[in-house]
């Protein structure tokens, strides 16, 4: 099984196994594997299509280290507008986004800001329906990106989560 499913089977184990009602840590965890699975799905399609022509584990996992999750987290914004970044206009050449891509990305924002909160606020309790319901979020997502794969807008938003900061226009 792969890391990413290996994290969302995680992330629903933590926000279900406690029978009457959850501990703040296993919610917390269940919501830090949710967004886990979802971001590190993303680096290893863009680290694949990157550098497809050879089995180089090694060099993809290098890359794969380059990837922020702030830089990431910038660029799905930019795509849950349904329009393409201004940088990447003339690339999809007028095209709307694919719906998909848009959930994918704003299921990131939100993911991202929850594993924030589970993280950084334990002032504020982490519902067990909370944690299931962004365990379901990552899950959609991920399998929105397996119906857009290889598309020419979906390659795009993966390599953009890479060189975002480097696109000049």
């Amino acid at each position: 099984m792969s890391l990413h499913a290996d994290l969302l089977k995680q992330a629903h184990h933590l926000a279900t196994n406690e029978r009457r009602r959850s501990s703040q840590a296993s919610l917390r965890r269940a919501v830090s594997s949710a967004y886990y699975a979802l971001f590190y799905r993303l680096v290893d399609e863009a680290t694949r299509m990157m550098i497809s022509r050879c089995n180089c584990d090694a060099l993809r996992e290098h890359f794969s280290r380059a990837f922020r999750h702030s830089d990431m987290k910038d660029v799905c914004k930019s795509f849950t507008s349904k329009q393409a970044p201004k940088k990447l206009i003339r690339a999809f050449e007028g095209l709307s986004l694919q719906p998909q891509l848009v959930a994918i990305a704003r299921a990131f924002v939100d993911l991202q800001e929850a594993r924030h909160q589970a993280d950084c606020n334990t002032y504020r309790p982490i519902k067990r329906q909370e944690a299931i319901h962004l365990g379901e979020l990552a899950s959609k997502a991920l399998n929105d990106r397996g119906t857009i794969h290889k598309t020419p807008q979906a390659d795009a938003f993966l390599a953009v989560l890479l060189v975002v900061n480097r696109i000049q226009g």
